[in-house]
């Protein structure tokens, strides 16, 4: 076991950690795989902060005794104990590696429990991320681009190379994007995609043709720089080839977990309310006309669902949004980096142009 200080290898191995912050900072940042165990709650914290300014380091210190104490430091420690069983191979976290990791090591120490923490803390695994997305970065990047419905996410992920950034940010992109997997804090979306290009350590990476936000994460500036300047390879897949894959994403998986997760009544408003959201994110730029048009088409397509199963009535919304609204806007983007592109084909052509 390292001394807590190569935090590369620490990152790059996934190794557990045992993060003892009030919940309020682990939820602003967090690496991977990291428990939640705090010392203080957060109100705890913020009185001890408060007393901190006000009184200084030792009175401080008192009143975070006070605050946990008796039964809660037990209730608390029997947690840091179960989590260090568990977890034989991992490391106490703290913010900075100050006093609050020092303090459970500690409280571990005279329980029995021998356990090694983080030199640094959160904060100096964080650099460690970002530096080494920052290197990664470097390698060379092919983009795969297409409108909608081409099969980007699927071909990405096919490549052992390819780095889904969608699914890290748990969300696809457009404004029917979102998931049931809520978004990760920013400063979390970019640990883990330091993680993921550490764990894969390849000489070039795939990534998907994205924007700079993907719903309310928005990629690292040195990741953006890049894929400015990669290369791209479209994919030019049939339109009811296309169609077929947004039904099914879209329309019959969605319906699905909606209704996995939140049961049949409330998964089917849920799903509803989803397909209504992504369109009146788009309201102002479909035009309010149009979106009225749309939105009557999607009731009757979602009112036919309910009664038959069938999904092929949404086809008439989706059709002309694609037509009118995702594809002209995509290939107007497509066409602003022309010269970029080095190969356009069907989603099986790009596969084997990929493979060489």
């Amino acid at each position: 076991m390292n001394d807590g200080t190569d935090y590369r290898a620490i990152l790059t191995a996934g190794t557990p950690l045992i993060d003892v912050r009030a919940p309020v900072e682990f939820q602003q940042g967090a690496m991977p795989g990291a428990i939640n165990l705090p010392l203080m709650n957060d109100d705890e914290r913020a009185a001890v902060g408060t007393c901190y300014k006000r009184q200084g380091p030792e009175a401080a210190l008192e009143l975070g005794h006070q605050l946990v104490c008796g039964e809660i430091r037990q209730q608390r420690l029997d947690a840091w104990r179960e989590a260090c069983q568990q977890h034989p191979q991992g490391y106490l976290c703290c913010a900075r590696g100050g006093q609050r990791s020092h303090i459970v090591q500690q409280w571990l120490r005279k329980s029995g429990v021998d356990y090694p923490l983080i030199e640094g803390g959160y904060k100096a695994l964080r650099q460690a991320a970002i530096a080494a997305t920052e290197e990664q970065v470097q390698k060379p990047i092919v983009l795969i681009g297409g409108c909608t419905g081409n099969g980007k996410t699927q071909l990405v992920q096919q490549q052992e190379n390819g780095v889904d950034l969608e699914g890290l940010a748990h969300h696809r992109g457009s404004s029917f994007g979102r998931t049931l997997e809520p978004q990760l804090s920013q400063a979390s979306f970019e640990n883990l995609l330091a993680v993921t290009l550490l764990k894969k350590q390849a000489t070039r990476w795939v990534l998907e043709d994205e924007g700079r936000m993907i719903g309310s994460n928005h990629l690292p500036e040195c990741l953006r720089e890049r894929m400015a300047q990669a290369t791209i390879a479209v994919i030019d897949d049939p339109f009811e080839r296309r169609l077929e894959r947004l039904r099914e994403e879209y329309f019959v998986r969605m319906h699905h977990d909606f209704t996995y997760a939140y049961g049949e009544e409330q998964g089917w408003r849920e799903y509803s309310d989803y397909l209504h959201h992504g369109l009146s994110a788009i309201k102002r730029r479909l035009g309010l006309q149009r979106f009225n048009d749309l939105t009557a088409k999607l009731d009757v397509a979602l009112d036919e669902q309910r009664r038959t199963g069938s999904t092929e009535a949404h086809f008439s919304w989706l059709v002309p949004l694609l037509e009118e609204y995702y594809d002209p806007m995509y290939r107007y983007q497509l066409d602003k980096k022309a010269e970029k592109i080095v190969f356009r084909g069907k989603f099986e052509e790009v596969a084997q142009w990929l493979s060489h």
